[in-house]
């Protein structure tokens, strides 16, 4: 096979990628948060019931902004039932997921969970606006930031939280644009409840980051025009729209199911036309960035086969979507996390959903172990890795013929360039039979040597790491990539996440 090359050069860059790039999202849905982060009797857990064995994974992974407490769940989230004393919190009916929420774990707890994550851990709360609205969203917005002196911040502070939970950034609703969210709305009618609720809640705090719901999908009959509409209500009121995409193997497509990228950097385009568009039809200056807060690969079948049918049992955290993610599994993922560094100019917040058990990196057994599912090591490696200015690349690569999007590149490779000098190259091979010789011209980066080149490969495409086989799969150092004369020279192997790092210095391969 023929090379794929691409040419790096400083003078020629997307953006500075946003830490937000690396969120991830903790809804009340299945074992999420119940035996998930949360479980009061498990041998690990801290005197709030958290799972010290998942923080720690957590934090390995690397993840920043969290999203919360839905997804489907918020439309039918009373805040208030999740404060105060544990024992006097009340159990709902969670419409979204059909199951019975407890409250035990509540706002409260999310915010002091975030803590013990560490600093990088921001919140990002979403607001009920399907069954509920403005009031409610001030009164959320009051007793989560307000300093004291108010009934709802005092009771806060009687709640045993003596300082704000400084909220800044909030998602005005979510999928509303879905006739199975509870509340669905036209894109006319959210809009308008979106302004006036933003509009509000910049009355508290001018400051505040607002995300308007965008599309659920590119799939959507109503997608750009809902963008379209949206935007014209709320424009100047909301910092950013929200991208949601999913994506899994359809009828045994594999070939397709590779190139899922490819629609994901497509959707990110179209909306990034579809703003730019409203914002020249109002002559406004102001650029609104995208918050893709929800994204993965989703085998969807298990819930679309629970949601047609007649099943009304209503357990407490039942195990639902629990996907175990095989090798294959892990390059797509690797090659949409490229998508959204490819867009970092506009895509400044990102949320993998989920974070744990619910097509999660990290699986939990109850009262047993925590473990690494194979997508958890692209995206540690591009949180670490992946912080600074993203280079522009556009590789020349042999392709291939998908059923869905046509002819695709073998080849999805990104760059990023830290601020020490250092470049790390993020590249998938698609090809899953042929290996992929790559080389890369590095013009006036100063770089000498290749740090290390890592690989997420298996002769067993379908190897996935278990509870009882925790380790099966992990990343490999690959040998013979050098650096020679400025040119960077590597064989990427069939079906594979690839991390190479450059510096100036000594060569450790």
């Amino acid at each position: 096979m023929r090379p794929a090359r691409f040419t790096l050069d400083p003078s020629f860059t997307v953006g500075e990628v946003d830490p937000r790039l690396f969120g991830s999202f903790v809804e009340h849905l299945g074992r999420c948060v119940y035996t998930g982060i949360f479980e009061p009797d498990h041998p690990s857990a801290d005197e709030a019931g958290i799972r010290t064995d998942v923080l720690e994974l957590i934090r390995e992974l690397g993840v920043t902004t969290i999203r919360y407490p839905g997804g489907n769940f918020v439309s039918g989230y009373k805040w208030e039932d999740s404060v105060g004393p544990v024992e006097d919190r009340p159990r709902r009916l969670d419409l979204a997921w059909r199951s019975t929420e407890t409250n035990r774990f509540g706002l409260s707890e999310y915010i002091a969970f975030l803590k013990k994550i560490g600093p990088q851990a921001e919140p990002m709360m979403a607001i009920n606006l399907g069954t509920r609205g403005v009031a409610e969203a001030l009164e959320l917005q009051e007793y989560a930031n307000h300093p004291e002196g108010t009934a709802l911040s005092d009771l806060r502070r009687a709640h045993g939280d003596k300082d704000p939970f400084g909220i800044r950034l909030w998602c005005l609703g979510n999928e509303m644009d879905g006739p199975w969210q509870t509340g669905h709305k036209t894109a006319a009618e959210y809009g308008r409840i979106a302004a006036e609720t933003a509009r509000a809640m910049r009355q508290i705090d001018p400051s505040v980051e607002l995300v308007a719901c965008g599309s659920s999908g590119q799939w959507m009959s109503t997608f750009a025009e809902w963008e379209a509409t949206v935007l014209q209500e709320t424009y100047d009121l909301v910092d950013y729209i929200s991208l949601h995409a999913y994506y899994e193997p359809r009828d045994g497509d594999l070939e397709s199911f590779l190139a899922s990228a490819v629609d994901m950097e497509s959707f990110i385009e179209n909306v990034v036309a579809t703003c730019d568009h409203v914002g020249a039809r109002l002559k406004s200056k102001k650029q609104i960035n995208l918050s893709f807060d929800e994204w993965n690969v989703w085998y969807a079948a298990e819930w679309h086969g629970i949601e047609n049918s007649d099943s009304r049992d209503w357990a407490q955290a039942p195990r639902l979507l629990e996907n175990n993610y095989s090798v294959l599994d892990a390059v797509v993922f690797g090659s949409l996390l490229i998508a959204l560094l490819r867009h970092a100019d506009r895509v400044t917040v990102a949320c993998l959903a989920q974070l744990v058990n619910v097509i999660a990196p990290i699986m939990t057994e109850p009262g047993g172990p925590a473990w690494r599912q194979t997508t958890f090591f692209p995206f540690a490696q591009a949180s670490k890795y992946g912080r600074g200015q993203v280079l522009d690349v556009r590789v020349d690569s042999p392709t291939y013929e998908t059923e869905k999007y046509g002819e695709a590149d073998l080849l999805h490779a990104t760059a990023v360039r830290a601020e020490d000098g250092s470049v790390t190259v993020f590249a998938v091979n698609r090809s899953r039979t042929q290996s992929l010789p790559l080389q890369v011209t590095l013009n006036g980066l100063g770089l000498t040597s290749v740090v290390e080149h890592n690989a997420l490969a298996d002769a067993d495409p379908d190897a996935r790491n278990t509870l009882t086989h925790p380790q099966r799969v992990t990343p490999h150092q690959v040998s013979g990539t050098t650096l020679s004369d400025g040119t960077l020279s590597a064989v990427l192997e069939p079906l594979s996440w690839n991390v190479i790092r450059l510096a100036e210095g000594l060569s450790l391969v």
